[in-house]
Protein backbone atom coordinates (compact mmCIF):
# COMPACT_ATOMS: atom_id res chain seq x y z
CA UNK A 1 0.00 0.00 0.00
CA UNK A 2 1.14 3.22 -1.34
CA UNK A 3 1.80 6.57 1.63
CA UNK A 4 0.80 9.57 0.58
CA UNK A 5 3.76 11.80 1.69
CA UNK A 6 3.02 14.88 2.32
CA UNK A 7 6.42 16.63 1.84
CA UNK A 8 6.73 15.41 -1.38
CA UNK A 9 3.67 16.44 -2.36
CA UNK A 10 3.79 19.76 -1.24
CA UNK A 11 6.90 20.79 -2.90
CA UNK A 12 5.71 19.54 -6.02
CA UNK A 13 2.40 21.61 -5.25
CA UNK A 14 5.04 24.59 -5.07
CA UNK A 15 5.94 25.14 -1.37
CA UNK A 16 8.87 27.46 -0.89
CA UNK A 17 11.79 25.48 0.33
CA UNK A 18 15.43 26.59 0.14
CA UNK A 19 18.10 24.20 0.60
CA UNK A 20 21.39 25.55 1.76
CA UNK A 21 23.68 22.63 0.02
CA UNK A 22 22.12 24.13 -3.32
CA UNK A 23 23.12 27.53 -2.84
CA UNK A 24 25.72 28.67 -4.93
CA UNK A 25 25.96 32.30 -4.06
CA UNK A 26 24.81 34.29 -0.68
CA UNK A 27 21.01 35.20 -0.31
CA UNK A 28 19.36 37.52 1.99
CA UNK A 29 15.77 36.91 2.49
CA UNK A 30 13.26 39.36 4.43
CA UNK A 31 9.59 38.76 6.36
CA UNK A 32 8.00 39.85 8.90
CA UNK A 33 8.99 37.05 11.90
CA UNK A 34 12.44 34.72 11.53
CA UNK A 35 12.23 32.00 13.83
CA UNK A 36 15.07 30.04 13.95
CA UNK A 37 14.28 25.78 14.46
CA UNK A 38 11.34 23.89 13.61
CA UNK A 39 11.30 21.73 16.42
CA UNK A 40 7.99 21.94 18.81
CA UNK A 41 8.53 25.44 19.27
CA UNK A 42 9.47 26.63 15.93
CA UNK A 43 6.27 24.45 14.04
CA UNK A 44 3.46 25.62 16.65
CA UNK A 45 4.71 29.49 16.43
CA UNK A 46 5.69 29.05 12.26
CA UNK A 47 1.76 27.89 12.12
CA UNK A 48 -0.11 30.30 14.26
CA UNK A 49 2.31 33.21 12.82
CA UNK A 50 1.89 32.59 9.47
CA UNK A 51 -2.25 31.83 9.96
CA UNK A 52 -2.66 35.60 11.77
CA UNK A 53 -1.12 37.01 8.14
CA UNK A 54 2.18 37.59 8.83
CA UNK A 55 5.30 36.38 6.42
CA UNK A 56 7.17 34.27 7.95
CA UNK A 57 10.89 32.11 7.77
CA UNK A 58 11.75 29.34 9.34
CA UNK A 59 15.42 28.55 9.65
CA UNK A 60 16.44 24.78 10.30
CA UNK A 61 19.88 23.67 10.69
CA UNK A 62 19.03 20.12 10.08
CA UNK A 63 17.96 18.51 6.69
CA UNK A 64 14.61 18.34 5.24
CA UNK A 65 13.85 14.80 5.27
CA UNK A 66 9.94 13.14 5.20
CA UNK A 67 8.85 9.04 5.09
CA UNK A 68 10.62 8.35 1.45
CA UNK A 69 14.06 8.66 3.36
CA UNK A 70 12.59 6.48 6.51
CA UNK A 71 13.69 3.04 6.49
CA UNK A 72 13.74 2.16 10.29
CA UNK A 73 17.43 1.37 10.01
CA UNK A 74 19.30 2.54 12.93
CA UNK A 75 22.43 2.84 10.98
CA UNK A 76 20.67 5.47 9.20
CA UNK A 77 18.45 6.82 10.92
CA UNK A 78 21.15 8.25 13.98
CA UNK A 79 23.11 9.97 11.51
CA UNK A 80 20.32 11.50 8.98
CA UNK A 81 18.01 12.99 12.10
CA UNK A 82 19.76 13.61 15.09
CA UNK A 83 22.76 15.81 16.90
CA UNK A 84 25.87 13.88 16.74
CA UNK A 85 24.78 10.99 15.28
CA UNK A 86 23.04 10.47 18.81
CA UNK A 87 25.93 10.08 19.88
CA UNK A 88 26.35 13.77 21.88
CA UNK A 89 27.55 13.70 25.42
CA UNK A 90 28.12 16.17 27.92
CA UNK A 91 31.53 17.49 28.99
CA UNK A 92 32.96 14.64 31.19
CA UNK A 93 31.26 12.08 28.52
CA UNK A 94 28.87 10.96 31.50
CA UNK A 95 25.62 11.33 29.96
CA UNK A 96 24.16 10.19 26.29
CA UNK A 97 22.03 12.77 24.83
CA UNK A 98 19.20 12.28 22.29
CA UNK A 99 18.31 15.33 19.84
CA UNK A 100 16.76 15.61 16.73
CA UNK A 101 18.56 17.54 13.83
CA UNK A 102 16.19 17.97 10.59
CA UNK A 103 12.89 19.31 10.23
CA UNK A 104 10.54 18.53 12.90
CA UNK A 105 13.40 18.72 15.04
CA UNK A 106 12.74 16.15 18.01
CA UNK A 107 9.50 15.63 17.13
CA UNK A 108 10.20 14.05 13.98
CA UNK A 109 12.23 10.72 16.23
CA UNK A 110 10.52 10.86 19.51
CA UNK A 111 8.38 8.54 21.06
CA UNK A 112 4.91 10.18 20.78
CA UNK A 113 4.87 10.90 24.65
CA UNK A 114 2.21 13.68 24.78
CA UNK A 115 2.28 14.88 28.86
CA UNK A 116 0.44 18.02 29.75
CA UNK A 117 3.06 20.29 32.26
CA UNK A 118 2.60 19.18 35.98
CA UNK A 119 0.82 21.37 38.47
CA UNK A 120 3.54 20.63 40.84
CA UNK A 121 6.07 22.44 37.99
CA UNK A 122 3.78 25.31 37.33
CA UNK A 123 3.07 26.07 41.23
CA UNK A 124 6.84 25.46 41.97
CA UNK A 125 7.55 27.93 38.83
CA UNK A 126 5.28 30.54 40.25
CA UNK A 127 6.47 30.52 43.81
CA UNK A 128 10.46 30.52 43.38
CA UNK A 129 10.72 31.64 39.82
CA UNK A 130 8.61 34.38 39.05
CA UNK A 131 6.96 33.03 36.37
CA UNK A 132 3.23 34.71 36.04
CA UNK A 133 -0.27 33.43 34.23
CA UNK A 134 0.98 30.09 33.51
CA UNK A 135 -1.20 27.16 35.86
CA UNK A 136 -3.19 24.32 35.18
CA UNK A 137 -6.32 26.82 34.28
CA UNK A 138 -4.76 28.68 32.17
CA UNK A 139 -2.99 26.72 30.42
CA UNK A 140 -6.09 24.42 29.72
CA UNK A 141 -7.22 25.58 26.58
CA UNK A 142 -3.94 25.95 25.01
CA UNK A 143 -3.63 22.31 25.65
CA UNK A 144 -6.97 21.07 24.23
CA UNK A 145 -5.60 23.08 21.20
CA UNK A 146 -2.65 21.39 20.75
CA UNK A 147 -4.41 17.97 21.56
CA UNK A 148 -6.90 18.51 19.18
CA UNK A 149 -4.43 19.83 16.94
CA UNK A 150 -1.63 17.32 16.89
CA UNK A 151 -4.79 14.20 17.63
CA UNK A 152 -2.95 13.88 21.40
CA UNK A 153 -5.10 10.61 22.75
CA UNK A 154 -4.97 7.80 24.97
CA UNK A 155 -3.25 4.98 23.28
CA UNK A 156 -5.89 2.58 23.22
CA UNK A 157 -4.46 -0.47 22.27
CA UNK A 158 -3.07 -3.19 24.37
CA UNK A 159 0.58 -2.39 25.15
CA UNK A 160 3.54 -4.38 24.06
CA UNK A 161 5.31 -6.60 26.50
CA UNK A 162 7.61 -3.72 27.70
CA UNK A 163 5.15 -1.43 28.62
CA UNK A 164 3.01 -4.46 30.05
CA UNK A 165 5.91 -5.18 32.04
CA UNK A 166 6.02 -1.91 33.84
CA UNK A 167 2.04 -1.73 34.06
CA UNK A 168 2.03 -5.95 35.48
CA UNK A 169 4.69 -4.47 37.96
CA UNK A 170 3.03 -1.33 38.96
CA UNK A 171 -0.49 -3.43 39.63
CA UNK A 172 1.37 -6.11 41.46
CA UNK A 173 3.08 -3.77 44.13
CA UNK A 174 -0.17 -1.28 44.20
CA UNK A 175 1.94 1.63 42.69
CA UNK A 176 0.35 4.22 40.45
CA UNK A 177 0.69 4.20 36.65
CA UNK A 178 -1.13 6.02 33.58
CA UNK A 179 -1.62 4.99 30.06
CA UNK A 180 -0.09 7.48 27.94
CA UNK A 181 -1.74 10.20 25.66
CA UNK A 182 0.54 9.71 21.96
CA UNK A 183 0.31 12.10 19.28
CA UNK A 184 -0.62 9.93 16.39
CA UNK A 185 -3.33 9.44 13.45
CA UNK A 186 -3.46 5.79 11.72
CA UNK A 187 -0.83 4.27 13.71
CA UNK A 188 0.73 0.81 12.35
CA UNK A 189 2.07 0.18 16.07
CA UNK A 190 5.68 -0.86 14.78
CA UNK A 191 7.91 0.64 17.49
CA UNK A 192 10.03 2.38 15.21
CA UNK A 193 9.03 5.58 16.01
CA UNK A 194 12.36 7.26 16.71
CA UNK A 195 13.72 6.26 13.17
CA UNK A 196 11.02 8.96 11.62
CA UNK A 197 7.70 7.74 11.27
CA UNK A 198 7.38 5.94 7.33
CA UNK A 199 3.73 5.79 7.21
CA UNK A 200 3.59 9.64 8.21
CA UNK A 201 1.02 8.61 11.21
CA UNK A 202 3.14 9.90 13.80
CA UNK A 203 1.47 13.97 14.01
CA UNK A 204 5.26 15.81 14.71
CA UNK A 205 5.80 19.13 13.00
CA UNK A 206 7.27 17.65 9.96
CA UNK A 207 3.86 16.64 8.73
CA UNK A 208 1.45 18.93 10.20
CA UNK A 209 2.43 22.72 11.33
CA UNK A 210 5.62 23.18 9.30
CA UNK A 211 2.91 22.31 5.88
CA UNK A 212 0.20 24.63 7.19
CA UNK A 213 2.72 27.47 7.41
CA UNK A 214 4.03 26.41 4.24
CA UNK A 215 0.66 26.23 2.52
CA UNK A 216 -0.08 29.77 4.11
CA UNK A 217 3.31 31.67 1.81
CA UNK A 218 5.87 30.43 4.71
CA UNK A 219 9.40 30.13 3.80
CA UNK A 220 11.17 26.94 4.88
CA UNK A 221 15.07 27.41 4.86
CA UNK A 222 17.02 23.79 5.66
CA UNK A 223 20.65 22.92 6.37
CA UNK A 224 21.06 26.65 7.48
CA UNK A 225 22.65 26.92 10.93
CA UNK A 226 22.31 30.66 12.34
CA UNK A 227 25.69 31.85 13.94
CA UNK A 228 25.38 35.52 14.50
CA UNK A 229 22.45 37.33 15.94
CA UNK A 230 22.80 41.10 14.91
CA UNK A 231 22.15 43.95 17.66
CA UNK A 232 22.11 47.63 18.62
CA UNK A 233 20.74 49.06 21.70
CA UNK A 234 17.15 47.38 22.64
CA UNK A 235 16.67 46.20 18.76
CA UNK A 236 17.40 42.71 16.53
CA UNK A 237 18.27 43.90 13.39
CA UNK A 238 19.24 40.73 11.26
CA UNK A 239 20.29 37.32 11.60
CA UNK A 240 23.58 35.57 9.86
CA UNK A 241 23.77 32.22 8.99
CA UNK A 242 26.01 29.86 7.27
CA UNK A 243 24.63 27.58 4.48
CA UNK A 244 25.36 24.06 4.70
CA UNK A 245 26.52 20.69 3.01
CA UNK A 246 24.46 17.65 2.61
CA UNK A 247 27.13 16.20 5.95
CA UNK A 248 26.10 19.56 7.48
CA UNK A 249 29.60 21.36 6.94
CA UNK A 250 29.91 24.33 6.23
CA UNK A 251 29.96 25.63 2.84
CA UNK A 252 31.40 29.03 2.67
CA UNK A 253 27.61 30.56 1.37
CA UNK A 254 26.26 33.26 3.80
CA UNK A 255 22.62 33.67 4.29
CA UNK A 256 21.49 37.11 5.71
CA UNK A 257 17.62 36.98 7.51
CA UNK A 258 16.21 40.46 8.52
CA UNK A 259 12.28 40.60 10.08
CA UNK A 260 10.13 42.84 11.91
CA UNK A 261 10.07 40.10 14.46
CA UNK A 262 12.73 37.36 15.56
CA UNK A 263 12.22 33.70 17.54
CA UNK A 264 14.58 31.66 19.01
CA UNK A 265 13.22 27.85 18.85
CA UNK A 266 16.41 25.96 18.51
CA UNK A 267 16.53 23.93 21.58
CA UNK A 268 17.98 24.13 25.37
CA UNK A 269 21.29 23.90 23.62
CA UNK A 270 21.44 26.25 20.62
CA UNK A 271 19.28 28.49 21.82
CA UNK A 272 21.41 29.79 24.40
CA UNK A 273 24.81 28.85 22.70
CA UNK A 274 23.50 31.08 19.46
CA UNK A 275 22.78 34.11 22.19
CA UNK A 276 25.55 33.73 24.12
CA UNK A 277 27.82 33.77 21.03
CA UNK A 278 26.47 36.94 19.65
CA UNK A 279 26.89 38.59 23.26
CA UNK A 280 23.43 39.62 23.83
CA UNK A 281 22.61 41.26 26.68
CA UNK A 282 22.46 38.98 30.15
CA UNK A 283 23.32 40.95 32.91
CA UNK A 284 23.50 38.26 35.46
CA UNK A 285 24.81 35.74 33.46
CA UNK A 286 22.24 33.73 33.16
CA UNK A 287 22.28 32.10 29.77
CA UNK A 288 23.42 28.92 29.39
CA UNK A 289 23.16 28.03 33.02
CA UNK A 290 20.46 25.05 34.42
CA UNK A 291 19.87 23.37 31.71
CA UNK A 292 18.11 19.88 32.61
CA UNK A 293 18.15 16.74 31.08
CA UNK A 294 15.92 14.45 33.08
CA UNK A 295 19.25 12.38 33.75
CA UNK A 296 18.31 8.77 33.02
CA UNK A 297 19.25 5.50 34.38
CA UNK A 298 18.49 1.87 33.04
CA UNK A 299 17.38 -1.31 34.52
CA UNK A 300 17.29 -4.69 32.31
CA UNK A 301 15.48 -7.69 32.85
CA UNK A 302 15.31 -11.39 31.14
CA UNK A 303 12.07 -13.06 31.18
CA UNK A 304 11.52 -16.40 30.40
CA UNK A 305 9.53 -16.02 27.36
CA UNK A 306 10.03 -13.43 24.27
CA UNK A 307 9.13 -9.67 25.05
CA UNK A 308 10.06 -8.11 22.06
CA UNK A 309 10.38 -4.73 22.90
CA UNK A 310 11.64 -3.43 19.32
CA UNK A 311 7.89 -4.23 18.42
CA UNK A 312 4.82 -2.26 19.37
CA UNK A 313 4.33 1.74 20.35
CA UNK A 314 7.45 2.50 22.25
CA UNK A 315 5.69 4.07 25.17
CA UNK A 316 2.18 3.80 26.35
CA UNK A 317 2.31 3.35 30.50
CA UNK A 318 4.12 5.74 32.83
CA UNK A 319 4.58 5.57 36.67
CA UNK A 320 4.52 8.74 38.83
CA UNK A 321 4.78 6.91 42.13
CA UNK A 322 8.04 8.29 42.78
CA UNK A 323 8.39 11.45 41.22
CA UNK A 324 7.15 13.89 43.92
CA UNK A 325 6.80 11.71 46.92
CA UNK A 326 9.21 14.05 48.65
CA UNK A 327 8.06 17.21 47.75
CA UNK A 328 8.96 19.81 44.79
CA UNK A 329 12.10 20.43 46.51
CA UNK A 330 13.07 17.33 48.76
CA UNK A 331 14.72 14.21 47.55
CA UNK A 332 15.07 14.14 43.59
CA UNK A 333 11.91 12.05 42.38
CA UNK A 334 12.20 10.04 38.81
CA UNK A 335 9.36 8.89 36.85
CA UNK A 336 9.38 5.33 35.28
CA UNK A 337 8.86 4.55 31.72
CA UNK A 338 10.37 2.06 29.06
CA UNK A 339 12.17 2.75 26.02
CA UNK A 340 12.34 1.02 22.66
CA UNK A 341 14.81 -1.88 22.23
CA UNK A 342 16.36 -1.84 18.99
CA UNK A 343 20.11 -3.13 18.45
CA UNK A 344 22.17 -0.70 18.12
CA UNK A 345 20.40 1.53 20.66
CA UNK A 346 20.74 -0.57 23.42
CA UNK A 347 23.95 -2.15 22.90
CA UNK A 348 25.40 1.44 23.51
CA UNK A 349 23.69 1.46 26.53
CA UNK A 350 24.51 -1.70 28.03
CA UNK A 351 27.96 -2.62 29.85
CA UNK A 352 30.26 -5.13 29.08
CA UNK A 353 32.54 -6.35 26.43
CA UNK A 354 33.19 -9.01 24.49
CA UNK A 355 31.69 -12.15 25.26
CA UNK A 356 29.76 -11.10 28.54
CA UNK A 357 28.29 -8.21 25.72
CA UNK A 358 27.57 -10.77 23.26
CA UNK A 359 26.03 -12.84 25.66
CA UNK A 360 23.46 -10.06 26.56
CA UNK A 361 22.64 -9.37 23.23
CA UNK A 362 21.65 -13.19 22.49
CA UNK A 363 18.67 -12.64 24.37
CA UNK A 364 17.87 -9.75 23.13
CA UNK A 365 14.69 -10.44 22.50
CA UNK A 366 13.56 -11.76 26.13
CA UNK A 367 14.92 -8.51 27.38
CA UNK A 368 12.86 -5.69 29.19
CA UNK A 369 14.00 -2.15 30.19
CA UNK A 370 12.44 0.27 32.36
CA UNK A 371 14.01 3.51 32.80
CA UNK A 372 14.05 6.23 35.60
CA UNK A 373 13.57 9.81 34.11
CA UNK A 374 15.40 11.85 37.53
CA UNK A 375 13.16 15.17 37.95
CA UNK A 376 15.86 17.95 38.14
CA UNK A 377 16.17 21.80 38.99
CA UNK A 378 14.56 21.57 42.33
CA UNK A 379 16.76 20.44 44.91
CA UNK A 380 19.59 22.63 45.97
CA UNK A 381 21.76 20.08 45.15
CA UNK A 382 20.26 19.98 41.35
CA UNK A 383 21.34 23.14 39.55
CA UNK A 384 21.42 21.36 36.26
CA UNK A 385 24.19 22.06 33.41
CA UNK A 386 25.99 24.72 31.89
CA UNK A 387 26.72 25.47 28.38
CA UNK A 388 30.62 26.11 27.70
CA UNK A 389 31.60 28.05 24.74
CA UNK A 390 34.40 26.83 22.80
CA UNK A 391 36.42 27.44 19.83
CA UNK A 392 35.15 24.84 17.94
CA UNK A 393 31.41 25.56 19.31
CA UNK A 394 29.95 24.26 22.65
CA UNK A 395 30.22 21.92 26.04
CA UNK A 396 27.90 21.15 28.13
CA UNK A 397 28.98 20.62 31.45
CA UNK A 398 26.54 18.72 33.87
CA UNK A 399 28.74 17.41 36.95
CA UNK A 400 26.28 14.67 38.68
CA UNK A 401 25.90 15.59 41.93
CA UNK A 402 25.50 13.32 45.32
CA UNK A 403 21.76 14.38 45.19
CA UNK A 404 21.18 12.94 42.13
CA UNK A 405 23.22 9.63 42.92
CA UNK A 406 21.37 9.14 45.89
CA UNK A 407 17.99 9.45 43.64
CA UNK A 408 20.01 6.70 40.89
CA UNK A 409 20.37 4.22 43.86
CA UNK A 410 16.30 4.79 45.28
CA UNK A 411 15.30 4.62 40.98
CA UNK A 412 17.36 1.02 40.55
CA UNK A 413 15.83 -0.18 43.48
CA UNK A 414 12.28 0.73 42.28
CA UNK A 415 12.89 -0.78 39.24
CA UNK A 416 14.32 -4.23 40.45
CA UNK A 417 11.52 -4.32 42.33
CA UNK A 418 8.98 -3.63 39.59
CA UNK A 419 10.56 -6.17 37.32
CA UNK A 420 10.53 -8.89 39.75
CA UNK A 421 7.26 -7.87 40.78
CA UNK A 422 5.78 -8.16 36.95
CA UNK A 423 7.75 -11.86 36.85
CA UNK A 424 10.93 -11.18 35.52
CA UNK A 425 14.19 -14.05 36.09
CA UNK A 426 16.85 -11.91 36.01
CA UNK A 427 17.91 -8.45 36.41
CA UNK A 428 20.44 -5.45 35.45
CA UNK A 429 21.04 -2.39 37.25
CA UNK A 430 23.07 -1.11 33.98
CA UNK A 431 26.30 -0.04 35.94
CA UNK A 432 29.62 -1.64 35.43
CA UNK A 433 30.42 -4.34 38.07
CA UNK A 434 26.90 -5.24 38.90
CA UNK A 435 26.02 -8.86 37.65
CA UNK A 436 22.32 -10.41 36.99
CA UNK A 437 20.81 -10.73 40.08
CA UNK A 438 18.22 -13.53 40.45
CA UNK A 439 15.82 -12.46 43.33
CA UNK A 440 14.83 -8.99 44.58
CA UNK A 441 16.49 -9.83 48.18
CA UNK A 442 19.43 -9.60 45.91
CA UNK A 443 18.76 -7.30 44.29
CA UNK A 444 17.94 -4.70 47.16
CA UNK A 445 20.96 -5.85 49.43
CA UNK A 446 23.19 -5.31 46.23
CA UNK A 447 21.80 -2.04 45.25
CA UNK A 448 22.11 -0.59 49.00
CA UNK A 449 26.05 -1.44 48.55
CA UNK A 450 26.74 -0.68 44.63
CA UNK A 451 29.29 1.58 43.55
CA UNK A 452 28.01 4.38 41.22
CA UNK A 453 30.10 6.61 39.81
CA UNK A 454 30.50 8.51 36.10
CA UNK A 455 31.40 6.50 33.13
CA UNK A 456 31.01 3.36 35.60
CA UNK A 457 26.98 4.15 35.77
CA UNK A 458 25.29 4.62 32.68
CA UNK A 459 22.99 7.64 32.28
CA UNK A 460 21.28 9.20 29.29
CA UNK A 461 18.45 12.02 28.70
CA UNK A 462 16.24 12.84 25.71
CA UNK A 463 15.15 15.43 27.37
CA UNK A 464 16.94 18.96 27.23
CA UNK A 465 15.29 21.86 29.16
CA UNK A 466 16.44 25.11 30.44
CA UNK A 467 19.13 27.69 29.52
CA UNK A 468 16.71 30.87 28.66
CA UNK A 469 14.71 30.89 31.60
CA UNK A 470 11.20 32.53 31.87
CA UNK A 471 10.21 34.79 34.18
CA UNK A 472 9.04 38.31 35.68
CA UNK A 473 12.49 38.87 37.63
CA UNK A 474 15.26 39.91 35.28
CA UNK A 475 18.02 38.58 38.37
CA UNK A 476 16.35 34.95 37.23
CA UNK A 477 15.29 35.51 34.11
CA UNK A 478 15.86 36.05 30.43
CA UNK A 479 12.42 36.29 28.76
CA UNK A 480 9.00 37.18 30.40
CA UNK A 481 6.15 34.71 31.20
CA UNK A 482 5.12 35.31 27.48
CA UNK A 483 8.43 34.15 26.48
CA UNK A 484 9.34 37.90 25.04
CA UNK A 485 13.15 38.94 25.59
CA UNK A 486 13.32 41.38 28.77
CA UNK A 487 15.92 43.09 26.71
CA UNK A 488 15.51 43.30 23.27
CA UNK A 489 11.70 44.67 21.34
CA UNK A 490 11.48 42.42 18.93
CA UNK A 491 12.72 38.92 20.18
CA UNK A 492 10.88 35.86 21.91
CA UNK A 493 12.16 32.36 22.69
CA UNK A 494 9.33 29.76 21.96
CA UNK A 495 10.82 26.38 22.95
CA UNK A 496 11.95 24.63 26.12
CA UNK A 497 14.84 26.47 26.92
CA UNK A 498 12.22 28.60 28.76
CA UNK A 499 11.61 26.28 31.22
CA UNK A 500 13.18 27.36 34.77
CA UNK A 501 13.54 23.59 36.02
CA UNK A 502 12.96 19.96 34.28
CA UNK A 503 8.97 19.06 33.74
CA UNK A 504 9.01 15.69 35.47
CA UNK A 505 7.06 14.55 32.78
CA UNK A 506 7.78 14.42 28.91
CA UNK A 507 8.41 18.00 27.53
CA UNK A 508 6.72 17.65 24.10
CA UNK A 509 3.33 18.86 24.97
CA UNK A 510 4.41 21.34 27.50
CA UNK A 511 6.53 23.12 24.54
CA UNK A 512 3.28 23.07 22.33
CA UNK A 513 1.09 24.47 24.84
CA UNK A 514 2.61 27.47 25.79
CA UNK A 515 4.06 28.15 22.80
CA UNK A 516 0.38 28.01 21.22
CA UNK A 517 -0.06 30.47 24.21
CA UNK A 518 3.03 32.92 23.53
CA UNK A 519 2.26 33.01 19.80
CA UNK A 520 -1.21 33.59 19.84
CA UNK A 521 -0.55 36.42 21.86
CA UNK A 522 2.82 37.72 19.84
CA UNK A 523 0.39 37.32 16.52
CA UNK A 524 -1.90 39.72 18.38
CA UNK A 525 0.46 42.31 18.64
CA UNK A 526 2.28 42.09 15.14
CA UNK A 527 -0.51 40.99 12.42
CA UNK A 528 -1.62 43.25 9.85
CA UNK A 529 -4.33 45.93 11.17
CA UNK A 530 -7.07 46.73 9.23
CA UNK A 531 -8.81 50.11 9.18
CA UNK A 532 -11.32 50.23 10.98
CA UNK A 533 -11.92 54.13 10.97
CA UNK A 534 -11.15 57.30 8.82
CA UNK A 535 -8.83 59.52 9.93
Amino acid sequence: MAIADPIVEGLAGGWHHIDGSTLTGNVTLEADVVIVGSGAGGGVAAEILSKAGLSVIIVEGGPLKSSESFNMEERRAYPNLYQQAASMKTKDKGIGIFQGRAVGGSTTVNWTTSIRTPDNTLDYWAKQKSVAGLNSESLAPWFEQMEQRLNIKQWSYDPNRNNMALKNGCEALGWQYTRIKRNVAGCWNTGYCGMGCPVNAKQSMLITTIPSALDQGAILVSRAKVTKIEHHKEKIFALKAQALSESLNFTGVELMFKAKHYVLSAGSIHTPVMMMQSKLTDPYEILGKRIFLHPTVLSGALFSDAVNAHSGAPQSIYSDQFVWQNGADGELGYKLEVPPVHPVLISSKTLGFGQSHAELMAKFNQMQVTIALVRDGFHPQSQGGTVELTPHGFNLDYPLEQAFWDAARRAFASMAELQFAAGAKKVLPISEGMPFMTSWTQAKQAISEMDLAPLKTVVASAHVMGGCPMGEDTQLAMVNSQGDSHYYENLSVMDGSIFPTSLGANPQLSVYGITARNATLLAERLKPQSVTQSS
